[in-house]
């Protein structure tokens, strides 16, 4: 293979493929268009084609130098943003109350089942592209595309709210308004107040990306120490204030408002997916990855309980201020003084969840691009750094010109339900690895996997509907059973086709079927907006997938399938 720079650009990057060479070449593409469609709606890539043949498009190998200490430092560093500081105090006062405790458990143990069905799939095939390569695998490649597109804008946009927030908060430290050093113009409302400083952030993490994803893990890990030791200091001074007549009042909203506010502080858990896409650069992914990620989002769980708790002891739900709680909880209580370390604590963290996130970002770009659904330019990996340069500059290059312009209340309302249905396809994707092997699993065991399967997800989503539609419960005593019996059906009827080499989930499929369910569950909590916008981009990337991108992946799959039967004949 022809070894290339990261950073060149040539012709031959740029839409490459057979359809594209010509015109009468597209329009004759374009003229198969149902049959290429139907070709890739079926078509699963195998776990030893994307570990080889797809990840040598790249031109250089990553580095593998992450071990299972660098893991959980990252876990960390993607997790522990702006959300515990945000959400907390706004969920404590308006849906919650004391109970937002429980609300973190319940999102804490969604966010678990989540983490054990990364695992799996990013110790079985460790590779670059994390979700999307595991649903292309299992599920095919359009449902990999549409999950990759609504997981990039997701990422996009909530590094462009995480940058904005840091601007704020970097205000603040500075006793100045949240908005003093925005820049004020004549532009339309919710884009008049440029912001330099959240694209200057951007950049600088960005180059740090570039440089080494050690570096980076490095850098990570020193910033993650002094967060936790932050949040420590909230954690321990605040409960020298505690006040057991706090908690008299528990669940002052209902078990109602302890979901709802569930499903909202979902997502102060989200980032540990970026950390599965670096199981590429893991030394020993079997013993590296299950440590990484199931350790820190344990770490995680215990530290977002235990501040949601400080808070809540410190002083009336009633009185919580919904934008700055653990600030002004401080002030309250006669320690106005430590503002700033709450402000520095959410400074770091934001620090290096941008720094991770764009690292997890990337990866996800470059396993896209060696598919050839988007140009392979943009797969390219740097030989000297081992990175994804091409990939990394693009990711930080959208998110900064969002970040520039855009409102933090209109990146708060674009962020929506994309996590949580990833999440569930994810899951899913594994229930289809453990009871299905094409060419050796039966086509009545086939039938009957779709049959629960069909079970499964009609009854969450059946419970989500009645949980957003109706305060209810009788509704519960139908679709509960019938998942329940869905998930039996599958334990009993459908034997295992596969079983985990290195690490796999336990008790399934009790686990993955649990993660649909609380992940589909959590959605039906969301607005109307949030299903709004995920319709709206997935039609948008469908045209482009149409048009382009099924036309570019179909041409590479076939011409690597022509390679490898040219070679099995050459061997014979």
């Amino acid at each position: 293979m022809t070894r290339r720079r990261g950073w060149e650009v040539c012709r031959g990057q740029f839409l490459p493929e057979e359809s594209f060479m010509s015109w009468e070449n597209y329009s004759n593409a374009m003229g198969q268009l149902g049959s290429r469609f139907r070709d890739r709606v079926f078509a699963r890539s195998l776990a030893e084609v994307e570990m080889t043949e797809v990840r040598a498009r790249s031109g250089h190998d990553m580095k593998k130098n992450l071990n299972w200490w660098d893991l959980i430092w990252f876990g960390m560093g993607s997790v522990i943003g702006a959300g515990i500081f945000v959400l907390t105090g706004q969920e404590a006062r308006y849906e919650a109350g004391p109970a937002v405790l429980l609300s973190y458990v319940i999102s804490g143990i969604s966010a678990m089942l989540s983490v054990f069905c990364y695992t799996e799939f990013a110790v079985e095939i460790p590779i670059a592209g994390g979700s999307f390569a595991y649903l292309r695998v299992e599920l095919g490649d359009l449902v990999a595309f549409i999950a990759a597109g609504n997981i990039l804008l997701e990422c996009v946009i909530g590094g462009a709210a995480v940058a904005r927030s840091w601007t704020s908060y970097f205000a603040t430290l500075c006793n100045r308004d949240s908005n003093a050093f925005r820049i004020h113009t004549n532009l339309a409302q919710n884009f008049n107040e440029l912001d330099p400083i959240a694209v200057a952030v951007l950049f600088i993490t960005g180059i740090v990306a570039i440089r080494s994803t050690k570096v980076t893990s490095r850098i990570n890990s020193i910033a993650s120490v002094i967060h936790i030791a932050v949040l420590l200091f909230i954690i321990i001074a605040g409960l020298t204030h505690a006040k057991t007549s706090n908690y008299s009042d528990f669940i002052p909203y209902g078990v109602k408002g302890i979901f709802t506010s569930a499903a909202v502080l979902f997502f102060a858990y989200t980032g540990f997916d970026a950390v599965a896409t670096m199981a590429e650069e893991t030394k020993n992914p079997a013993k590296d990855i299950p440590i990484g990620l199931v350790g820190s989002m344990v770490i995680v769980i215990i530290v977002y309980c235990l501040m949601a708790m400080t808070l809540c002891l410190m002083q009336s739900y009633k009185t919580i201020d919904p934008d700055a709680a653990f600030s002004v909880v401080f002030e309250k209580v006669g320690m106005g003084w430590a503002k700033y370390i709450v402000a520095l604590g959410a400074l770091e963290g934001m620090t290096t969840v941008l720094m991770v996130g764009i690292v997890g970002q990337a990866r996800y770009l470059t396993h896209i691009a060696r598919t050839h659904m988007i140009p392979p330019w943009f797969a390219l990996v740097h030989e000297k750094t081992g990175t994804p340069i091409n990939a990394t500059v693009i990711m930080v290059i959208a998110t900064s010109i969002i970040a520039f312009f855009t409102s933090l209340d209109v990146l708060s309302n674009l962020l929506s339900i994309s996590t949580l249905f990833i999440f569930s396809l994810v899951a899913m994707a594994l229930l289809v690895r453990r009871y299905y092997v094409s060419g050796e699993t039966s086509i009545k065991y086939q039938q009957r996997l779709i049959i629960f399967l069909a079970i499964i997800i009609a009854s969450s989503v059946a419970t989500a509907v009645y949980w957003a539609t109706s305060d209810g419960w009788i509704g519960y005593l139908i679709t509960v059973p019938v998942l329940f019996l869905g998930t039996l059906g599958l334990r009993l009827f459908v034997p295992p086709a596969r079983k985990p080499n290195l690490w796999g989930v336990p008790l399934v499929p009790w686990t993955p079927v649990l993660s649909i369910a609380i992940n589909v569950f959590l959605l039906g909590s969301l607005d109307k907006v949030s299903f709004i916008r995920f319709a709206v981009w997935t039609a948008i990337i469908l045209v482009y997938y149409i048009f382009v991108g099924l036309h570019a992946s179909y041409d590479t799959a076939k011409t690597a399938d022509t390679e490898r039967m040219g070679l099995i004949d050459n061997m014979g």
